[in-house]
């Protein structure tokens, strides 16, 4: 299932603070993404009508089973464009996660799978 651009960054926010804490709040969606607390009620509204995060936000963010599987779709390819960025271009962690974050984002499925292909192949190739 493809998902807008936003759905996919508050998607990898949301799984990226989980396991850092137990419960994902606005506020830290906030301030991970660098956008004000209103526009995270927005989008979090979107997703709850979208039916990827439970309605009941305003303590702590929870996926649904669909937003899980979302989440699980986009990182079966994102570490893999991360590792790309980070490993083969040599880019800083942040600049590695930042250009990934965009590369899954706004480049088509199929061509995050391809690029996820190479990274493995490539890997495969060095061990």
């Amino acid at each position: 299932m493809r998902h807008c651009a936003g759905h996919i960054k508050y998607l990898i926010a949301i799984k990226e603070l989980s396991e850092v804490d137990e419960y994902v709040r606005s506020v830290s969606i906030s301030r991970h993404l660098g956008v004000s607390r209103p526009s995270v009620s927005k989008m979090l509204r979107c997703m709850a009508n979208c039916g990827l995060v439970y309605e009941d936000f305003c303590n702590s963010v929870v996926l649904t089973a669909d937003g899980e599987k979302a989440v699980n779709e986009i990182f079966s390819n994102f570490n893999e464009v991360y590792m790309f960025f980070h490993n083969f271009l040599k880019l800083p962690q942040e600049e590695a996660h930042a250009h990934a974050v965009k590369f899954v984002t706004e480049f088509p499925q199929d061509t995050c799978e391809r690029l996820k292909g190479i990274v493995k192949r490539t890997i495969k190739k060095k061990v």
